[in-house]
């Protein structure tokens, strides 16, 4: 039912959305040229890689498609890339990761193989399952960019504050995940008060 839930979900939203992904697209090419999309390799369900799908909201560095960590470093990031992610309209191309199976509507986010590789006995729980485009971390987690601009050492706390807090919720997931709860869980990422 899930999977059924996310083929048409996803085919709907690509339809209804797609003049704005369009206009999206133009505004990134007019900001900061090609390419319109950043693409990444990140773990999916049973520890595979996948090309998880953005809106690129960055300047290019090619370092950035293996995982490089820019967290808190706001000086690459494009005018119209801040909008990007300050709305979260960056995210929409992954509904083709939807649509193609890599991923779900509703899952815990994938990660880089970087920091997989800090957790790897809590990640192979959290593999068990389709990553997705939000969850319960990525709504708690929503100012994550501001939060580690703060900090002065940004990978440290993501790797010793962040990240362990959003293992805990993914792991949540995993063992209570159920269709009303991801429907909760899409109505709380649009409408988030």
């Amino acid at each position: 039912m899930k999977r059924l839930f996310d083929i048409v979900m996803s085919l709907i939203g690509g339809v209804i959305l797609f003049p704005v992904l369009a206009i999206v697209a133009l505004a990134v090419v007019l900001d900061s040229g090609w390419p319109v999309f950043f693409v990444q390799k990140r773990v999916g369900r049973g520890g595979l890689l996948f090309p998880m799908y953005k809106f690129r909201s960055m300047t290019v560095v090619k370092e950035a498609a293996s995982g490089s960590f820019d967290a808190g470093d706001s000086s690459r990031v494009t005018r119209v890339g801040r909008w990007l992610r300050k709305s979260k309209i960056d995210e929409l191309p992954q509904l083709w990761n939807v649509l193609v199976g890599d991923m779900s509507l509703v899952g815990p986010r994938p990660e880089v193989q970087k920091w997989v590789a800090v957790y790897p006995e809590r990640w192979q729980v959290v593999h068990s399952v389709r990553p997705g485009i939000t969850d319960n971390a990525s709504i708690e987690f929503r100012n994550e960019e501001a939060l580690l601009a703060t900090s002065d050492a940004p990978e440290t706390t993501y790797k010793e504050v962040v990240l362990p807090q959003k293992l805990a919720l993914y792991e949540n997931y995993v063992r209570q995940n159920s269709f009303l709860g991801d429907i909760r869980i899409i109505f709380k990422t649009i409408w988030p008060f």
